[in-house]
């Protein structure tokens, strides 16, 4: 079964792009490199993954790049912090 992976890009100009994708570190060479990237970050790079979650299938990670996409840029950045102090809570427990 594949997985699917929601992430937030920041990009050079420190704009945020979602998307998903089944291969997050093949979809930033696309994203960094020639061809294949988003039309909105090509004028935009380098980019980096901010954020990301993993989803059991297509539709759930779909329903929440749609949610995420709604949101405020402050409120955005406000998930990406959480994952972050998440993220290194979980390190240091390990």
């Amino acid at each position: 079964m594949t997985k699917y992976y929601l992430y937030i890009l920041k990009c050079s100009d420190q704009t945020l792009y979602t998307g998903i994708t089944t291969d997050l570190n093949r979809r930033l060479k696309e994203h960094n490199g020639a061809g294949l990237g988003a039309k909105y970050t090509a004028a935009r790079r380098p980019v980096k993954v901010v954020y990301s979650k993993g989803y059991k299938n297509r539709s759930e990670a779909s329903k929440e790049e749609a949610r995420i996409k709604q949101l405020a840029r402050r409120d955005k950045l406000t998930l990406i912090r959480i994952n972050k102090s998440y993220d290194k809570n979980n390190q240091s427990a390990k």
